[in-house]
This record gives C-alpha cells, sequence and structure tokens, in this order.
C-alpha cells in the first residue's frame, strides 16, 4: 500500500475530495502521479466512487493501493439498467471490507435516461436500503430529476426511517437542498461552483449550513475555473473550495477545516480507518 502525505505544499489546508473516480481509464497511466499531486495540493484523503457493481473488484483495488483513498460500492444510475438488479443484501455484503465507507452513487437521471426510470428507481431504492442497513452515507446522484428523487427519499425516510447520506455534485435546485437537509443529509459541492453561470447555485449555496457541507472533484468530468476544459483530478478540490470559501464569506482555512470535520462526521468508518492508519 502507498501511503502518500497531504498538504506538504498547502499550510494547514488539508482538503478531501469525496467523490472521483481513480479506476476510470483517464487515470491508468498515472494514477501514483495523480494520488501524489493531490496531497502536495493539500488533498488529505480521497473516496474513489463505484458506478459498476461488475467492476468494484477495480474500484476497491485502487483504495486498496493508497492509504489515503477510500471506496464506495454502488451502480450509478446510468447503469442501472445495463448492471444486474442488485438487492440491499448484495450491496451489504460488499460494504463489509475496511476500505468501503459509502453505498453508491445511485439516484435518478433523467437528462440523459440511459437507463429506464423504474429501473434506476428500483435500484435506488435498494441502495437506500443498504446504506440504512450498514449505516454507510448514501452517495446520491441526482439531474432533472428534483421531484421524483425528493419523493423516493422522503417515501423511504417515512416508510422505513433515517438513512445517512450527501447529494453529491450539488447543481439541483433549493428544494432539493431543503428535503436533504431536512433529511439530515449533506450537500456536496463540485467545480460547478465556479461556473461563471451558476449564480442559482451560489445563491442556494449561502443558504445552506458549514456543518452540512463537502467538497469534491467528480473526476476525471466538470474540471473547475481555472483549470475548465482540462481533465479534473483530486488535487483541484482546491479550487472549488477556494471558491466555496468565497461564497460562504470565510477564509479558505476555515472552509477547509469544517468540511473535512463533516466528512469525517458522515463518513464516520473513514475516520476510524483514517485514525487507525495514523496509530
Amino acid at each position: 500500500m502507498t501511503t502518500v502525505q497531504a498538504g506538504s505544499g498547502a499550510g494547514p489546508r488539508r482538503l478531501v475530495d469525496s467523490h472521483c473516480h481513480l479506476d476510470f481509464p483517464d487515470f491508468a497511466d498515472e494514477l501514483d502521479a495523480v494520488v501524489a499531486r493531490a496531497g502536495e495540493a493539500g488533498i488529505a484523503y480521497m473516496v474513489t466512487i463505484c458506478t459498476h457493481l461488475s467492476k468494484f473488484s477495480q474500484v476497491r483495488a485502487v483504495a486498496e493501493r493508497f492509504d489515503n483513498v477510500f471506496c464506495s460500492v454502488g451502480i450509478h444510475p446510468h447503469q442501472a439498467a445495463e448492471e444486474a438488479p442488485v438487492e440491499a443484501q448484495t450491496l451489504i455484503a460488499l460494504a463489509d471490507h475496511p476500505k468501503v465507507v459509502g453505498i453508491g452513487e445511485t439516484g435518478l437521471d433523467f437528462y440523459y435516461e440511459h437507463s429506464p426510470r423504474d429501473i434506476q428507481e428500483r435500484q435506488f431504492r435498494a441502495h437506500i436500503a443498504a446504506a440504512r442497513e450498514t449505516g454507510l452515507p448514501l452517495i446520491v446522484h441526482t439531474r432533472d430529476a428534483d421531484d421524483d428523487t425528493i419523493r423516493v427519499m422522503a417515501e423511504s425516510h417515512r416508510a422505513e426511517g433515517p438513512f445517512p447520506g450527501l447529494i453529491h455534485c450539488f447543481s439541483a435546485g433549493p428544494a432539493v437542498a431543503e428535503m436533504a437537509l431536512d433529511l439530515g443529509l449533506y450537500i456536496s459541492v463540485s467545480g460547478i461552483v465556479t461556473f461563471k453561470n451558476a449564480d442559482a447555485l451560489r445563491d442556494t449555496l449561502r443558504r445552506v449550513p458549514m456543518d452540512r457541507l463537502l467538497v469534491e472533484t467528480d473526476s476525471p468530468y466538470l474540471a473547475p475555473v481555472p483549470r475548465r476544459g482540462k481533465r479534473n483530478e483530486p488535487a483541484f478540490t482546491a479550487h472549488t473550495a477556494e471558491k466555496l470559501a468565497e461564497v460562504k464569506g470565510v477564509s479558505a482555512d476555515e472552509l477547509a477545516a469544517q468540511t473535512t470535520r463533516n466528512f469525517f462526521q458522515l463518513f464516520a468508518k473513514a475516520g476510524q480507518q483514517a485514525a487507525d492508519t495514523a496509530s
């Protein structure tokens, strides 16, 4: 396992990239360098996210390779139809690994609709059940599906009880933010917050409490300004965090400290793993 020291060039700031895709082919030729650059930029930890259950072993192998990388287990809504129907118990069994700290990503995407809506919802509900059972946070993807995302999550919460989680790469409207906060979920902010045309998103984020915010890259996608148009990578979390600090009216150091505390509050299993590695 490779140990990477975080923050050697970033002073006191220690950030967490709560959502990246280090198993994607975009990083295959230079994964060690990508993780090293993240450490140099002050990114202390990363979570590499599973999108295909059939490729979970590859995702897990990346997390096992680096001390400061964790992973999740799940099926992206784009792959909901191409992957076999999943039961909560399958996800629960696969999550019984030290490096697996979250369930997903899962959710609803009606922008592309690569999978039929009913299949997306069925897979989404299985992931919610697994998150509730394991206590691991549910990593929710939602795009052009605000009303149905609210409906599914609220119905499940009401019928079966609460579950931990976050809305990742948040770009939805204030109704989704309000629903997430009401259900006890967190909001994870990507490089979209830096985009010129993201005024509505920034307005929504101004109303989200500091103790419910995380930062992420969703790399290799959505590189933030000033890297927009380039392949994204975890080191660029720092640009997103700086912009979010500006939006919230706090210092970059305060934003980094708070979002890192929030990450370990939500991803408690990651916190335990980090503590065990440091001891």
